[in-house]
């Protein structure tokens, strides 16, 4: 997902797979007995077509651009381009490529934030951005409010969005909306405060919910913190509860006003700390996957963690085995006749097996 044009290549003779991607190529032998592939009547690219599938398809349909898309030897854009009955095409397909021209910012520490001006006396605070993160926690964006005391926040929690509209000696508004949003994909997000009302969307589903300040006119505050604050040497009022957001923005507008981060980068608007202009430097660090014999992988920025639970297997990367290696080692610590998971190579690709052991 770097805005450059891959090639990938999937070919299988019998058993035997190749699996290509820009020259790094894997090769694997599918599993079961036959050696032909009986295939259903329908091939689809860019996602499945869901009524009458019995397949549940848990990720969204490809967004982007697609081409020399060849099956077999048949050139099936071409098909589609001559609208040939066998060909059918669902939902908003064109034969084109429109290069998306965002600027996306990657906010590479605890201590990064951005800082934009916001519409001075503005009745409504509204933004609008982009985010993609491997973090459960962050914040987004705070704003101070004018003509009442307090502020807006708005953060991740757990992997949740949640908006704060707070007062002094007032109960705070909250919203939280969405869920996984540390998943390492691009979630749109965007939020509205306006005189009692408060809403929040995440990638087009709306939160909204009555605020805490009643019928009280207020002002959006002059500067928008996105990421983090400044530290309190800079005499901002800005807070933050969860820490900073590592990961990247883009879109980002506020009330509907679309902010040119390249004017951002060459020092024109607004100011910054630790961050990366004109590139998402976010990394998957469970790719390739270090988790051994089948443990689960899971990041955040920095680190991977692999859950080996039900693998027999334990350590940082799942590589050691809980059982031992033989019957002989069970009975050595006291154990009697009976039967006994044996990992027979250890750390090694065999998998543990129940067998009886005859301790006698």
């Amino acid at each position: 997902d770097d805005q450059h044009w891959h090639s990938v290549l999937l070919q299988r003779v019998g058993k035997q797979v190749n699996f290509t991607v820009d020259e790094h190529r894997h090769r694997f032998h599918a599993q079961g007995e036959f050696s032909y592939l009986d295939l259903d009547y329908e091939i689809s690219f860019g996602g499945i077509p869901a009524p009458g599938k019995s397949v549940s398809f848990p990720h969204k349909n490809f967004h982007g651009c697609l081409e020399n898309l060849f099956y077999n030897g048949v050139d099936i854009i071409d098909l589609a381009k001559q609208q040939k009955p066998e060909i059918i095409t669902t939902g908003n397909v064109s034969f084109s490529c429109s290069q998306s021209q965002s600027v996306p910012v990657t906010f590479l520490s605890p201590k990064s934030y951005l800082a934009l001006p916001g519409l001075s006396r503005e009745d409504e605070l509204s933004a609008m951005f982009q985010i993609r993160t491997w973090n459960k926690a962050g914040l987004l964006l705070f704003s101070e409010l004018h003509l009442v005391s307090g502020g807006l926040l708005l953060f991740l929690n757990d992997g949740k969005l949640r908006l704060n509209l707070y007062q002094p000696g007032k109960l705070p508004s909250d919203i939280t909306a969405g869920v996984g949003l540390n998943d390492g994909q691009w979630h749109s997000i965007s939020l509205s405060a306006k005189r009692n009302h408060l809403s929040v969307a995440v990638d087009g589903q709306v939160a909204s919910a009555a605020s805490s300040l009643g019928p009280e006119q207020f002002y959006s505050g002059g500067t928008y913190y996105f990421g983090g604050c400044p530290d309190n040497s800079f005499g901002s009022k800005c807070k933050n509860p969860v820490g900073g957001f590592q990961g990247c923005m883009r879109l980002i507008s506020i009330g509907n006003k679309v902010v040119d981060l390249i004017s951002v980068q060459q020092g024109s608007l607004g100011n910054f700390s630790d961050l990366q202009i004109d590139s998402c430097g976010i990394t998957d660090r469970c790719l390739p996957n270090y988790c051994e014999h089948g443990g689960e992988c899971s990041q955040s920025w920095s680190t991977f963690h692999c859950n080996c639970a039900n693998t027999g297997y334990k350590g940082a990367t799942c590589h050691n085995s809980i059982y031992d290696q033989s019957c002989e080692a069970y009975k050595h610590r006291g154990n009697t006749s009976g039967f006994y998971y044996i990992d027979s190579d250890g750390s090694g690709p065999l998998e543990p097996f129940l067998l009886y052991c005859n301790m006698t």
